[in-house]
């Protein structure tokens, strides 16, 4: 097993007054050569967007975009003719393709929208952009591996790219073991909040690690912990 370990505050972070962002890896005005993906994983962005602020319509090509809201909610319009919003609970997933134009917004005027956006190359270039947004039940993650993203299972949302989301609520004592698909994958593990051990490596909120070179690996709750896992092609 090989991992590489990502502290909450080693990520790139910049407080433009309507955004507060952290980047796990390379994005905007932040560059680290030692950050800029994780295998297919390219962009893990943790943002706070204050009431009523937001994205203003921008394109996208030849990207996988999950967003994946903690708190509140995220008004969404694109060129695709889709004007949802997206609240905590939901995921959304939108194939970018041969090309898009978007935008995104904090849906409430009073309180902050908290939310994750991750971005995964796909396997396959200049597709029919496409769109879905799933309320996933939570009681299907405790303690359990619960799917939301992969490339076509049912009952998840899907993305070109033979990598799969997934995530857990796990108890304070609690020991969950994960099976990656392929060994020759990997994956990054995001502590959203509680305290976890992998490896020996003890992580927090916001922490993350890598992992490669592995069929399988254990996660041990230190405190109860809400644990993305997001496994993608080396």
């Amino acid at each position: 097993m090989q991992t590489i370990l990502h502290k909450a505050n080693t990520r790139g972070h910049f407080n433009h007054g309507w955004l507060n962002t952290h980047h796990s890896f390379s994005f905007a005005h932040y560059y680290d050569p030692d950050r800029v993906n994780f295998g297919a994983l390219r962009v893990l962005n943790d943002d706070i967007i204050h009431p009523g602020e937001g994205f203003g319509r921008h394109p996208h090509d030849n990207m996988e975009i999950i967003t994946i809201p903690l708190e509140g909610g995220v008004l969404h319009r694109d060129s695709m003719g889709n004007e949802e919003i997206i609240k905590a609970g939901e995921v959304q997933v939108m194939s970018a393709g041969t090309g898009i134009f978007h935008e995104e917004y904090n849906a409430s005027k009073e309180s902050h929208l908290s939310l994750l956006q991750i971005w995964i190359f796909p396997k396959e270039k200049n597709i029919k952009p496409t769109y879905d947004q799933v309320e996933f039940d939570k009681t299907g993650a405790f303690n359990q591996w619960q799917k939301l993203v992969t490339k076509d299972e049912e009952g998840t949302l899907h993305i070109h790219q033979d990598a799969q989301i997934s995530r857990t609520f796990l108890s304070e004592g609690k020991t969950l073991e994960y099976s990656l698909k392929e060994s020759s994958y990997g994956s990054y593990l995001f502590v959203i909040d509680g305290e976890v051990s992998v490896n020996g490596s003890k992580l927090g909120k916001r922490d993350a690690i890598g992992i490669n070179n592995v069929g399988k690996f254990e996660i041990h709750a230190k405190k109860d912990a809400h644990i993305l896992n997001i496994e993608v092609p080396e």
